[in-house]
């Protein structure tokens, strides 16, 4: 890959070539789940669990996924190999049901830093709060983007906090 100096105005280009300032919200929605993907990564080459790994890898091309469409202005959603859809929100749900009973809830607060593994879950969980936020914004101006991103977002983080109690006693 050879790198470019278009972005050196302080703009970027979205999938169909056009320009837009790097300020504008879908690239800094998009590169705020880069950031998730990057702490994510940290947990999978930390992770001792095969079966975290496995999911922690799934959730990173869910995110290229995502990138992907903020990535595609309106209109040229033909561009895109794959899109998030309820199928997706299902299966973070079904995954959070299937670990809720393997962890300790706990009454208070919880403080991260039980293990690297776990505290890391944590600091992707307030990225991805965070791009969720984002996204919200987006959605309100941009009334065409899928509906189902906001609801993956939203069941993503609840995911990784699950993940990250889990990751306490398993990871």
């Amino acid at each position: 890959m050879r790198f470019s100096t278009r972005g050196d105005g302080g703009e970027t280009s979205l999938l169909d070539g056009s320009r837009i300032p790097k300020f504008h919200l879908r690239p800094e929605t998009y590169g705020t789940l880069d950031e998730a993907s990057a702490t994510l990564g940290v947990v999978r080459a930390e992770a001792k669990s095969e079966r975290l790994k496995e999911i922690i890898h799934r959730l990173q091309l869910d995110l290229i996924v995502i990138g992907g469409e903020l990535a595609c202005p309106a209109g040229k959603e033909q561009l895109l190999a794959r899109r998030i859809t309820d199928e997706d929100v299902k299966r973070l749900t079904e995954l959070i049901e299937a670990l809720e009973p393997q962890v300790t809830w706990k009454k208070e607060f919880v403080i991260p830093g039980e293990n690297i593994v776990s505290a890391q879950l944590h600091v992707a969980r307030t990225v991805v709060r965070r791009a969720e936020r984002l996204l919200a914004n987006l959605v309100l101006q941009e009334k065409t983007l899928n509906r189902h991103l906001l609801a993956y977002l939203n069941r993503l983080a609840d995911l990784l906090f699950v993940l990250a109690l889990w990751a306490e006693k398993n990871a």
